[in-house]
């Protein structure tokens, strides 16, 4: 299937980041993934399949039911892409607290 989505549109969405941490655990089935929230099926259905569209999830069929999961190589592609920016964060955050040291008046 081809992405037809962007990958970080769909993980700003709270519940599409929800649904990734349950899948994070164990591969469920849409009925069990929807349990977890408030919103009705067909909304929970929907999050699914835009995370499907961009790759976030992979289906397998286990007899009449069809688990989703993670795909951890798409994941793995989203963190590559991150970690440059987490580790710039990390610098400056790093120096912000070493002048913020430097100049704690004292008491």
């Amino acid at each position: 299937m081809k992405s037809r989505r962007d990958v970080f549109q769909a993980i700003a969405d709270p519940t599409r980041r929800a649904i990734l941490t349950l899948l994070a655990v164990q591969a469920l089935t849409p009925g069990a993934i929807a349990d977890n929230f408030k919103s009705s099926r067909q909304t929970i259905s929907k999050h699914i399949q835009i995370l499907t569209e961009c790759e976030l999830l992979e289906q397998e069929q286990s007899g009449r039911e069809i688990y989703y999961l993670i795909n951890a190589k798409k994941m793995k592609e989203v963190a590559e892409f991150i970690e440059p920016f987490r580790k710039m964060w990390d610098e400056r955050f790093n120096k912000l607290e070493a002048i913020m040291k430097k100049y704690k008046p004292n008491k």
